[in-house]
This record gives structure tokens, sequence and C-alpha cells, in this order.
């Protein structure tokens, strides 16, 4: 006798347990038509919805689950991991709970509630929940891995790498575990084991999102040159075929090219920042008297971020504007915090709220414009923004992210000539002089230290460049060694970032015959005391194709000439843009043989080194770069002009900031 025909429901099981997920969805539902108030067919399909990225129709399926079997422990979990992808935290945790009312020993409830509190930055309670979880299931290498992330979190680092070593001698192919670890021993600065744990991940996973790029940002930030050119090649290629392998930064980092760097930013912003499938209804406060601005950032602490914009938060005029910070990122306990937390006029921390939380807690504000200081760094927060909390947003980090919920770049024409704006999605704000925000009141030691006590040579000239190691580029590396095979004593003083780059760096060295003892390394210290430092450089050499910003900036500041290289990304452009602001034009190249001629001429001339110091002394208090009271007034104006376009009823548009005329505001400490 032939067996019956499978029923609907069956064949949706059949098809989801093969992967058909749109197959088992078509089943599913045809029988649901049949049988609707079927609870495993309901639970079915809202698994499948789950799988297939409809988060929406999935909690909505669960809704009408729970509806007719409210006991269902799995079906409240599950409905809570479907509110988790899409942004409601809050709504997830409850979930969660109420399947644990019904079932305190409910293991999966336990290590996905520690998720959920992981990402509220509730680390304590996490830890306690994931701890109850292994208690049950102490071979769960899923609860292992978030208790790593989450003992990473309390900077308990040896203790989260124990947990993702437990977890992958449970499952050495762990993709979770390989990760998390590496990006861990990456933080740790364990260079060679970073290396070994992600190249096995890309063995297991050749298709993981950024990996590819992550390994080679690795490579970068110790110097490890080996395959530069054909990795450079490849990441290119994948980032023009719209594969998602790369960091939009990491790809500045070795691109000269504006246009990939835009196409990476565009594909890291639809995967990382989607919009919001729940989105918050438009603002609709009525304007007040003042502006209320909001500062949003991580690093309202020690950090060149606050340094470089506490001096704007205090310069605002409280007549025209009311500013408030929105801070995501951990206190330090500084001085500086506690002056940030005094300047502004309101300062909410917001570390512990989930993401619709912080929008609608603006929303509660009333403020009109949010300034992102965030950009592309690690901790940035996309998704706030993608719901939009304000009536307009704007991005002060200069590079430009492909998101369409920011509505204005900060820039200016040296950054962003004509016929650039193509390479942004924002409409471009141009400042009249540079758009990096200087402060005139930064100190600077009166006492400058030793040559010796710098690891420097007493006599020789002294090449400096102070940026990161991973914007060290073989070509401008080379660079760099024949300008000291060219001058005899010469030494080149760089930033100490780890011990495998200055490893690499001086044998790279020596492959061209040049000694690595003729390169120093400059350790970390206060930055009073390293701009003081500054005074035993002799010439600041810029990288390329990612220049220096902030960097370049306390150079200048402090007295010391920047050499630097002008392309076409915006990177590579801001040397360009705080030159032009000091009215030192001379010292921007277009080409590297230009860049290396200059560097050798000035090398040599001592007498014409030393008219450009003497320019650089008076142009400091003299000229737009350092005004600080200047660019406060700049800045105002073009929140001015956003407010006023968009209360005007009037879309975003790319506009020129008009320069005031107005007596320099002279920097208070004496150049020394």
């Amino acid at each position: 006798m032939a067996l019956p025909p499978p029923s609907g429901f069956q064949l949706a099981v059949a098809h989801y347990r093969q992967g058909q997920l749109a197959l088992a969805a078509r089943e599913c539902q045809a029988a649901l038509k049949r049988d609707p108030r079927n609870v495993n067919g309901l639970q079915l399909l809202a698994m499948i919805q789950f799988r297939q990225g409809e988060a929406a129709d999935s909690v909505a399926t669960f809704d009408r689950l729970l509806k007719l079997a409210p006991a269902s422990a799995d079906a409240l979990m599950h409905r809570g991991l479907a509110l988790l992808q899409l942004q409601r935290p809050d709504e997830a945790l409850a979930s969660l709970d109420k399947a644990l009312k019904l079932r305190p020993d409910y293991a999966a409830a336990l290590n996905n509630r520690s998720t959920i509190l992981l990402d509220l930055a509730r680390l304590p309670e996490a830890l306690d929940s994931v701890d109850r979880a292994l208690a049950l299931e102490p071979k769960s290498v899923s609860a292992l891995c978030n208790r790593g992330a989450i003992l990473r979190g309390l900077e308990r680092y040896d203790e989260a790498l124990a947990s993702f070593d437990k977890a992958l001698e449970l499952e050495p192919n762990s993709r979770e575990a390989l990760n998390l670890k590496g990006r861990l021993l990456y933080f740790l600065k364990h260079h060679d084991a970073a290396l070994e744990t992600f190249h096995k991940l890309l063995r297991i996973e050749p298709t993981r999102p950024l990996l590819r790029g992550l390994i080679f940002e690795l490579k970068l930030g110790a110097c490890d040159w080996s395959d530069y050119d054909a990795s450079v090649a490849d990441l290119t290629a994948r980032i023009e075929r719209g594969e998602p392998v790369e960091h939009p930064l990491n790809a500045a980092w070795y691109s000269p090219s504006a246009a990939v760097v835009q196409r990476c930013t565009e594909i890291y912003a639809a995967r990382s920042w989607p919009l919001p499938a729940r989105p918050l209804p438009p603002p609709a406060h009525a304007p007040g008297e003042r502006i209320r601005l909001a500062y949003f950032s991580p690093d309202f602490r020690e950090h060149p971020i606050s340094y470089v914009f506490a001096g704007l938060i205090a310069r605002h005029d409280r007549s025209a504007f009311e500013v408030s910070a929105i801070s995501f990122g951990p206190s330090d306990g500084s001085a500086l915090r506690a002056h940030l937390e005094k300047t502004f006029d309101k300062f909410h921390d917001v570390r512990t709220l989930g993401d619709r939380a912080v929008a609608e807690l603006m929303r509660r504000e009333k403020i009109d414009i949010v300034v992102d200081l965030a950009g592309f760094t690690a901790s940035n927060r996309g998704r706030v923004l993608a719901l939009r909390p304000a009536p307009l947003a704007v991005n002060f980090q200069g590079f430009g992210t492909g998101a369409p919920f920011l509505d204005y770049l900060i820039s200016d024409r040296a950054c962003v000539p004509a016929g650039h704006e193509r390479f942004y999605r924002e409409k471009i704000v141009r400042m009249p002089d540079s758009w990096v925000m200087t402060d005139n009141s930064e100190k600077i030691a009166e006492q400058t230290p030793s040559r010796a006590s710098q690891g420097l040579p007493e006599q020789g000239f002294v090449f400096c460049s102070f940026n990161g190691a991973n914007k060290i580029s073989p070509a401008m590396f080379a660079c760099w060694m024949r300008l000291l095979r060219a001058v005899e004593g010469g030494v080149l003083w760089l930033r100490y970032d780890n011990d495998a780059a200055c490893a690499n760096l001086r044998r790279e060295a020596e492959k061209t015959g040049i000694s690595g003892e003729r390169l120093a390394f400059a350790r970390r210290m206060s930055l009073p005391e390293h701009l003081a430092r500054h005074r035993l450089a002799d010439l600041f050499l810029d990288s390329y194709p990612f220049g220096a910003h902030t960097t370049a900036s306390h150079a200048l500041w402090a007295g010391l000439p920047v050499l630097t290289l002008r392309g076409e990304s915006f990177v590579s452009r801001v040397g360009g843009s705080l030159l032009g602001a000091l009215g030192m034009p001379e010292l921007i190249t277009d080409s590297l043989p230009d860049y290396e001629a200059l560097a050798l001429q000035l090398a040599r001339d001592p007498a014409r080194l030393a008219t450009l110091r003497a320019k650089l002394a008076r142009q400091r208090t003299t000229a737009p770069l350092f005004d600080s009271g200047r660019f406060t007034r700049h800045i105002e104006s073009a929140y001015k002009t956003m407010i006023e376009r968009q209360r005007a009823g009037q879309p975003p548009a790319s506009f020129d900031v008009a320069s005031e005329s107005h007596p320099p505001e002279t920097p208070p400490m004496p150049m020394a």
C-alpha cells in the first residue's frame, strides 16, 4: 500500500531543514490557511521569517502564536531575538524575562538574555545571566563566547581569552570564538597570535564580511608589508565588485582613489546601518528661541576629539545655542571629562541605553541638530542616527559616510574642491578657512626634553612623523629612507605604536641600507609635554595617502613646519587644508618627487628652513587656522543656515560659509 503524501506542515519542515526558506514559507502559509490555529505551524512560520530577515513579520507571527499558547517559553524566547534584530532591546529583554519566569532553567534564554544585556552595556547583569546558562549547559560554545565578550567589556582580558579557548577546545572551528579571540588578541597587540587566529577563520569562512580587510589592517598596524601590493589589488577589486570586505577608514590607509573609498563607505553603511524597520515619526517640535545642538560622541574623555572640540563647546554663543552632549563612551575619570561635563549645558551619558531609547531621549530634548563626532570609528552608533532623532544630522568627521540619514558634511574648499561633491552622499558645507577645529588654548609645556631622553642623537637633522603606524605606506617609507641616505647624520622620529611595528620598520630600513638605529620612536606622554618635544624636530613629514589631521595641527601649533603630499582622496588633503588656512601653501606638494625634493632642499638649507619657522611663528598668531573664535563664528553661521533652510521647508543643499571679518583671537601661549 502506498504511503500517504506528506502534509503541508511536513513539507515545510523538510524544506526548512534543507535551508529552502522560501519554499518552506510558502508551504507553511498554505497549511496555516487550512489550519490557522496550529501552534507548531505558527512557530515554524515565525522561525522561517526570522531566518529570512523579516523580523517584524516574525514578531507578529509569534504574537499570534502567544494568543493561542501564552505559556510557550520557547516562543517568548525567539520573539525576543526577533525584537533584538529590530533594535528593540528593552522589549526583547522583557520577552526573554517572561520566558524565564515560565522556565527558570531555560539555558538558551539565559544565554540570549546575556547578549541583550551586553548590548545594553549592563555587564555585571550580563555576566550573571551567562554564568547561570553555563551552570546548566557547561559545554555551550555560544555561552562561552558570550562570556568572553562580556569579560572583555569588563577589562578582564585573561579570563576572556580563557573563555574563548575553552569554546575552541569544544569546537575547534567555531567561527564566533575565532573571531572574538582574534579581535581581543589584536586589541592586546598580540600581533602574531591574532594573525594566526584570523587566518584560520579565513580558511573556514573565506566570505566572512570584513575579515580580509581586518587581516590587512592588522598587518598594516604592525608595518608588516609582506604581499602589500597583492593585498591592495585584491581588496580594491573586491570593493569595486561590491563585496563587504573592508572598513572604509582602513581602505583610505592604502587607496589613493576617492571613488574606491566612496564605494567602500556605501557598502559598509548599507550593511552596518540599515534603515530601521520601525522608524520614529518625523520630529515635530516647535522651534525654540535658541538652536538646540547635540554633539554625539563616544570620546568625551582624554581623546584627540575632546582636545579639539573642548574649546568650541566652551565658545558657543549661549544666547543663540543650547549645547548638549550625548555621550555613549566610557568615562575615564579624567580632568578633561570633568571639564566637559561642566562645559556642556546638558551632559547625557547614554551608554546603557539602546539605540531607540537614545533617539527618543534626543526627541524629548527637542534637539534641532545632532552633530556626529564618531563617523566610522570603532565605537560609532550610526543606528541611532538612522532613527532620525533630530530634524538635521551633521557629519563633523570630514570623512563621508555614504549614509542617507546624514544631511551635511562639514568640510572646506581644500578637502572637497569643486567637482569632488560626487564622492559624498551628504551635502557639503564648505568652511571659509579649514574645516578642522583647532584650539588655541592648548598648553605647551615650558620645558623642552633633552634629545637623549627621547632616544635622539645630540646632533643631526630630525625628520619626524607622529602619525600612527598604519598610515605609513611602503612607498612613503622608501622616500623617507632615501632622505636619510641623502642627509648624513639625519634620523627619522616616529610614534611608538607597538613592538612589532618598530621591529618591522627597522628591518625595512636595513633592507634599503639604512641602519635601523637611525629610527627613533616617541613613547606616549601628556599632551603639553608631547607638544613641547616637537621643538626637538626640524621637519614634520606627512604620510600618504592617509595624512595627518590632529597630528599635523599639533605639530603646527608647536611651531614645527609640516610638509604634505596632496592627493585625490579626502584624507590626503587635510594637511593642505591646514597649511592653506595657515597661509603656508609653499609646504603643499602634489607629487611624490616634488615632496621628496622639497624635503631634501629644506634639510640642506638651514636658512630657508629657519625662514619657514619664523613665518610659522608669525602666522600662528595672525592666520585663521588657530583663530578659534573665528572658527566658532563660522560653524555657528553654518548651523544657522542649515536651520533656516529646514524651517523654511527647504531640503538640505550644499553651501559655502561666508568669511567674517573680525580681529584675530590672539593665542594665549607665546611661541617657544
